[in-house]
């Protein structure tokens, strides 16, 4: 037995007149249909939702707002530009940060409690 016998299916002879199952060209690209499906719904959308969470809560920033960084640093808004934002993490010390790298706002006087 030849070893490429594994990986490669043995080709069999056909009957003359045998035509193929109906619905098998309908099964065949119904597969992958269904997958691509799946994986919108599982994937894609959340992923599109998160985003779109993201952007607004970096519209509604604003100064004063309390940070955390996706790094873990914690601070005060104190200066917004374009791109930018400076955050405060202690007295007059102050990180220039991209919009981005906000991962969330924290409710109001909860760095002055920590």
């Amino acid at each position: 037995m030849n070893p490429l016998d594994f990986l490669i299916p043995v080709a069999h002879a056909q009957a003359a007149g045998q035509t193929a199952a109906p619905g098998g060209m309908m099964s065949t690209l119904l597969f992958p249909v269904i997958l691509i499906a799946i994986m919108y719904f599982l994937m894609i959308r959340p992923q599109m939702k998160r985003q779109k969470e993201h952007k607004s809560m970096l519209d509604k920033l604003g100064k004063g707002d309390e940070v955390i960084t996706n790094g873990g640093i914690a601070g005060v808004v104190t200066n917004m530009g374009e791109s930018f934002i400076t955050v405060e993490v202690a007295n007059g010390v102050q990180l220039r940060v991209q919009k981005g790298a906000i991962a969330s706002v924290l409710p109001k006087g909860t760095l002055k409690s920590a």
